[in-house]
């Protein structure tokens, strides 16, 4: 069984207060295209613009580090079919196995997607956390939240800065991981291969027996 893990995108949807939200239109409309062919054939191009920062998004290391791997230089072994868990408190990591999987939070904050609520004293990952997770070498970081750093203050982001100088990417902007398994199920979230760039959204599911 597949399970979505992923938030719709369409016109208008705006992920962070104060980045414009975007805009999905036709480049070539399926009226206008009728005249570049014969037989009633009619195509639609369509035209996206957006923030990279937009859904559920991967960030991998050149979205904190300059020097940082970009989605091209990313390994897809990083993002496809990861052993995973589910974590409701950080407490759960002193006894579960973490080491080569995907560690995904479930805090419950995407009920709030979409509403201004969404953006204000969102549930985030700790600095121990993170530096457990890095120490312990789980794969990928995932988190159903705003951000998987707390962003009352302006502070290092330190998971953000723990996590991708280790190369694990990050998931944030999960949905759906109350119905997952705490165990015995895969995760996967590839972005495009894009070059110089360091998040993009992601179409993130799970895989249950």
């Amino acid at each position: 069984m597949l399970v979505d893990l992923s938030h719709t995108i369409g016109d208008g949807t705006v992920t962070y207060k104060g980045l414009p939200a975007v805009r999905i239109c036709d480049y070539l409309s399926r009226e206008a295209s009728r005249a570049n062919y014969e037989g009633g054939a009619e195509f639609q191009i369509g035209k996206i613009e957006m923030v990279s920062n937009t859904g559920t998004y991967v960030d991998v290391p050149f979205h904190r580090f300059a020097d940082g791997k970009d989605l091209s230089q990313v390994a897809l072994e990083r993002f496809v079919d990861l052993p995973a868990i589910v974590i409701h408190d950080e407490r759960e990591l002193a006894t579960a196995e973490i080491t080569g999987k995907a560690v995904l939070f479930h805090t419950g904050w995407s009920k709030h997607w979409g509403t201004p609520q969404y953006y204000e004293d969102h549930p985030f990952v700790s600095e121990a956390a993170a530096v457990l997770l890095r120490d312990r070498g789980a794969r990928l970081v995932g988190i159903d939240s705003h951000n998987i750093d707390d962003t009352r203050a302006r502070n290092r982001r330190p998971v953000h800065t723990t996590l991708l100088a280790a190369e694990i990417p990050i998931v944030e902007h999960l949905c759906g991981l109350d119905v997952l398994p705490a165990r015995a199920f895969t995760f996967t979230a590839v972005p495009p291969k894009f070059a110089g760039v360091g998040t993009f959204p992601v179409r993130a599911f799970a895989t249950v027996p």
